[in-house]
């Protein structure tokens, strides 16, 4: 899997290098500025781009920005952010196109490899992996009625793992619920936001969108 990579702190940078090679991942190119970040990811046309949201020279939103332009030029491209503190306004321009294949984590969370090579793995296949903080501080701007309005708090609940990238299977788990109870939840979470027919795996995304875009 061919990954482009942009963090400006060399150690973190050099870390992330080592770790992705570690799990047959190909770093195909590995810079530390926002300087021509776009270019880069058009040219290389990575399988997942991982991206510190800000970087040199300005340190504001470079990464972020050259993420935006890159899913206009190549809907879809899997994008995963990582950033020293949760950032709403920040998180919310990524999830704005409505497309999968997004994440938004904290860079604390890159120490716990495992789960962050899982998060990478996700977002390239078209999924999410949002940091629960990051999903807290969406949630509570969330005001306007919407269709997630009629979701129960234990939809919302089993709605809000499945942003973070849980199975169901680890749902059921984390819940001390029964799969088959999961999979209940969800499918009624699929019929109240009028997601219609699809792979699952389509709709969990959909809905996960909907959920953090609601406002």
């Amino acid at each position: 899997m061919r990954v482009v990579l942009a963090e400006d702190l060399f150690l973190l940078r050099q870390g992330l290098i080592t770790l992705l090679e570690a799990y047959d991942f190909e770093v195909t190119a590995a810079t530390d500025t926002g300087d021509g970040l776009t270019g880069i990811l058009l040219e290389q046309r990575p399988d997942i781009a991982i991206l510190d949201v800000r970087l040199p020279p300005t340190f504001t939103a470079e990464g972020l920005t050259a993420a935006l332009a890159a899913r206009r030029e190549l809907p879809g491209l899997p994008v995963l952010m990582l950033s020293q503190h949760v950032e709403q306004l920040y998180a919310r321009e990524l999830l704005a196109d409505g497309r999968g294949g997004v994440g938004y984590l904290l860079k604390e969370s890159v120490f716990e490899s495992e789960q962050f090579i899982d998060a990478v793995r996700r977002v390239a296949a078209g999924g999410t992996a949002m940091d629960p903080g990051v999903i807290a501080q969406l949630l509570q701007s969330n005001s306007r009625r919407s269709p997630i309005d009629s979701l129960s708090a234990r939809e919302r609940e089993v709605l809000e793992l499945v942003a973070e990238g849980w199975s169901n299977n680890a749902i059921a788990g984390r819940l001390v619920v029964t799969e088959g109870a999961v999979a209940k939840h969800i499918s009624s979470i699929f019929t109240k936001l009028d997601l219609t027919a699809d792979t699952d795996t389509n709709r969990r995304v959909r809905a996960v969108l909907a959920y953090l875009n609601s406002d």
